[in-house]
This record gives C-alpha cells, sequence and structure tokens, in this order.
C-alpha cells in the first residue's frame, strides 16, 4: 500500500463480503476475432450487465451499507453524469434512505430517467464542475443530507475495488489489467485489489484526449486540475482525477493511454457486432486503448473491464463530433 493511499487491499475484501449477494457477480467473456484483433488474449469484465448497468452499483452499496445510522436518517446526496446517481438511488432505496443527485443538464435523458425510476429527486446543474460543486453545496446547507462523492472516497473506492478481485479470482494469471479512468475510484481500488492478489501486475488506464488531466498529472508526476472544460463522448469520465485517488494513479500505474472519441466509438460498435454486448463510451475506452497499438504488451493476458452499459443506443450508429 502507498503511504497515503486510503484504502488497502483488506478494506476491498471486506467490502466484497458487505455487498455480496447484493450486486451481481458479473460473467467474464473472451472474443477470438477481438484477441486476433490486439494480439493478446483479452478477458471482458462485463461491469454493463451489473446492477444499474455499471460498476458504480459496488462502490454505492458499500458506502451506503457503512453510513452511521444518525448520518444515514439525513438521507445522502451526490452529483453524477449519470451511473453513480443510479447506483446511488438504488443503493439508497433498498435502504429506506432518501436520495437526491445533482446532474448535469446535458446529462442523458436515459440517465435522468434511470435516477428518478429508482426514487431518488434530480436537480439540475449548469454542466461544468464549478456548476456540479455550487449545486451540491447549495443543497447540502439547505437539506442536511450526508453527501457520498462518486468517487473520491473510500467506501467508494474499496466498492469498486471488487471488480478486480472477482477478476483475479477467475483468472489469476493475467498480466495486465486496462480500466477506464476519470474520477478514478475504479483505477484505484482495482489497482490496488488486482495488485494484493498478483504482485506485478501491470495496469494501464484509458482516458479520453478531450478529458486528460490524469495523462497529465501521470507525466507531470504531481496531481494536477483539469486545465480546461473536458469534453468527450465518454461522458462518465468527464470529471477531475479525484485526489484520493491520485497515489494509486501515480504509483501502480505504468500508463494513461490517451485514446480519440472516434476509437472509443469504433470499440463500441465492435463489442456490440462481435460480442452482442451494449457497452457505454466510458467502457468500451479500454477496449479502445487495447486496439490503438499503443499499449506496450504482445501476447499477454489482459483483463479488460467494461465499466458500464447505459448508452443512448443512437450513439453506436454515430461518428465522433
Amino acid at each position: 500500500m502507498s503511504a497515503d493511499e486510503t484504502v488497502d487491499f483488506d478494506d476491498i475484501t471486506a467490502a466484497a463480503s458487505r455487498i455480496g449477494g447484493r450486486v451481481h457477480h458479473t460473467p467474464v467473456f473472451t472474443s477470438r476475432s477481438l484477441d486476433a484483433a490486439s494480439g493478446n488474449q483479452l478477458f471482458f469484465k462485463a461491469e454493463n450487465l451489473q446492477r444499474c448497468g455499471a460498476f458504480k452499483a459496488r462502490g454505492a452499496c458499500n458506502a451506503i451499507a457503512r453510513l452511521p445510522a444518525e448520518a444515514a436518517s439525513r438521507g445522502v446526496i451526490t452529483d453524477s453524469s449519470g451511473n453513480h446517481g443510479q447506483a446511488l438511488a438504488w443503493a439508497a432505496a433498498q435502504a429506506g434512505l432518501a436520495c437526491r443527485v445533482v446532474m448535469p443538464a446535458d446529462a442523458p435523458a436515459v440517465k435522468q430517467a434511470a435516477v428518478a425510476a429508482y426514487g431518488a429527486q434530480i436537480h439540475l446543474c449548469t454542466p461544468t464542475l464549478a456548476g456540479r460543486a455550487e449545486a451540491v453545496a447549495r443543497l447540502r446547507a439547505q437539506m442536511g443530507a450526508c453527501y457520498i462523492p462518486p468517487f473520491n472516497h473510500p467506501d467508494i473506492i474499496a466498492g469498486q475495488g471488487t471488480v478486480a478481485l472477482e477478476l483475479l479470482q477467475a483468472h489469476p494469471d493475467l498480466d495486465a489489467l486496462v480500466l477506464p479512468v476519470g474520477g478514478g475510484g475504479l483505477m484505484a481500488g482495482c489497482a490496488i485489489a488486482g495488485q494484493g492478489m498478483r504482485p506485478g501486475l501491470r495496469v494501464f488506464a484509458a482516458e479520453p484526449t478531450g478529458a486528460n488531466d490524469a495523462a497529465r498529472s501521470k507525466a507531470a508526476g504531481r496531481h494536477l486540475p483539469p486545465d480546461r472544460e473536458h469534453r468527450s463522448v465518454a461522458g462518465g469520465l468527464l470529471v477531475g482525477l479525484g485526489s484520493l485517488n491520485w497515489p494509486s494513479l501515480r504509483d501502480r500505474v505504468e500508463a494513461v493511454l490517451e485514446v480519440e472519441d472516434a476509437e472509443t466509438l469504433a470499440a463500441m460498435r465492435l463489442l456490440a457486432s462481435r460480442m452482442k454486448l451494449v457497452v457505454e463510451p466510458s467502457g468500451a475506452i479500454g477496449l479502445a486503448a487495447v486496439l490503438s497499438g499503443r499499449l506496450p504488451l504482445r501476447g499477454a493476458r489482459i483483463g479488460v473491464v467494461l465499466s458500464g452499459g447505459n448508452v443512448d443506443l443512437a450513439q453506436l450508429g454515430a461518428d465522433a463530433p
């Protein structure tokens, strides 16, 4: 464990016990055609088939289960472009808690509808990082609800790490993991879990070129904030890297691979046509990174996390903007 990481391997195994039976143990798929295209043997962890359609159910379920009774009685609030909002709304409903979700006004209608369907109150905000922060602060002051952030929280990180725990339990001889990175909760949790189970496991992160603060931070050797408003079809990755997740990126991730939107959309279409899997852009970016030629591996056994499937189906036929 890095000196300044807030989660260790034991936290992740405890989270797995806590949420077991509440979330799906998702399958791992393979594809001979995608193996041939990549020059590697790929093992796809299908979190697009998780409850609420994304890995976020794991962290949300773990965080809700860890809330003290007094805090839980005040309800919960978060900000999310969609997947964490859905997951927290679902987990809160399971526990009988009130939930409010701040969402950018341009969040896909399918994600807004899903958050509402799980019983949460939606509060739309200006679609910028500052707009989200301002709306959350205002609502917390008004309502006193407990804030559960999308990625920058130890219980969230530990819950997300159970993805790699399951993947390595099924395939303990993997050589590498490729993970999407936005806020970094999945990346950090899976890097800690994966290397805890298999020391020497190589970990790579995939990030849109239009939202590349993780790549910039890795290159600089220090945690850098976003230097511009993020733009990408991968809406789930349009956030800055969380401070709690930076140590794992710095110390455990070998490289951050920047991916063009056109490559991500092409990977989405491949997953749909070759594997019959509907995966959103944020979930397909790992495959896009593998197929881009930027991954310094050949003939390796690689775990690729398909992080979510809450996609606007029109994107399957879309070109990058």
